[in-house]
């Protein structure tokens, strides 16, 4: 399965999680991420996306545990999962790109675009493919 993860890189971007080669994925407070995120499983693909001005997915990573119970999580609701680099992608893939095509128009990055987690189809997994091995569109 494919997952989309999205954070914040003044917090959390691609380049700590490649420094630190191993992180906790917390903080998850939405109950339809949390759904989402109880569902990943070990060996899952993670798809790493930069909020705030970038809106970017930039590279992959993978999840190395299942979804787990939050440490100090008294009320049982809030999963975590460990999760690994594994590559930046040859260029960020941007919203305004994901947006611009209709391959994405039922993709929940377009439809619900403040979800943290999501899964990534397999056809959506394809056409993000491409456009990050290709040339950035001229906006």
């Amino acid at each position: 399965m494919t997952w989309l993860f999205k954070e914040e890189p003044a917090h959390y971007g691609y380049d700590a999680l490649e420094r630190d080669g191993r992180t906790v994925w917390s903080g998850v407070k939405n109950p339809l991420a949390q759904k989402h995120l109880r569902e990943v499983k070990k060996g899952d693909r993670i798809l790493y996306y930069h909020t705030g001005s970038e809106k970017a997915i930039v590279g992959d990573a993978a999840a190395v545990t299942d979804a787990y119970p939050a440490p100090g999580d008294d009320s049982g609701k809030a999963f975590v999962v460990d999760v690994v680099p594994r590559r930046r992608w040859p260029r960020p893939v941007t919203l305004a790109e994901i947006k611009a095509a209709r391959a994405f128009a039922q993709f929940p990055l377009v439809r619900m675009p403040r979800l943290s987690v999501m899964p990534v189809g397999d056809k959506e997994l394809r056409e993000l493919e491409k456009l990050a091995a290709s040339h950035p569109r001229k906006e």
